[in-house]
């Protein structure tokens, strides 16, 4: 366990954050999607999950905060690229046209990874699992 820092008198495990808050959320950039707050705790709890199940989710979560991560890598990169080009004494759209489908590249490989994500978390839990899952997400306690 480790404490994360937010003085609140508690620590988490990795992986592991403070309220259910947005699983997926949006939260409007590369680094959204599956905004992990504490989901290994709360979904451990209200699926019932056993320790199997759990190190699966951990794995699952784990590999796509690396994708979020490098999303977010792509996006300082290409803010930077973007950035530079207001340097020159013309403005090269060709540059900034591959710059931009760039930025659509690094969103669609986000994006896939999510959908990977569920796919996976769909086949580790059984049927009323997904059912209290499908739940949550319906009540807002997750969000998509």
């Amino acid at each position: 366990m480790r404490a994360h820092g937010h003085g609140h008198g508690h620590d988490h495990g990795p992986g592991e954050g403070c309220g259910p808050g947005g699983w997926f959320g949006p939260g409007g950039g590369p680094g959204a999607g599956f905004g992990v707050r504490r989901p290994l705790r709360f979904l451990g709890h209200r699926l019932g999950l056993d320790e199997a199940q759990l190190a699966s989710l951990a794995r699952i979560i784990d590999d796509l905060k690396t994708e979020r991560a490098q999303a977010a890598v792509d996006e300082r990169r290409s803010a930077a690229a973007l950035a530079d080009l207001f340097l020159g004494e013309t403005f090269d759209e060709a540059a900034a046209a591959a710059i931009v489908d760039e930025r659509v590249a690094s969103a669609t490989r986000l994006q896939k990874a999510v959908a990977r994500a569920l796919g996976e978390i769909h086949g580790l839990l059984g049927a009323a699992q997904r059912s209290k899952l499908a739940t949550l997400i319906r009540t807002g306690m997750l969000s998509i």
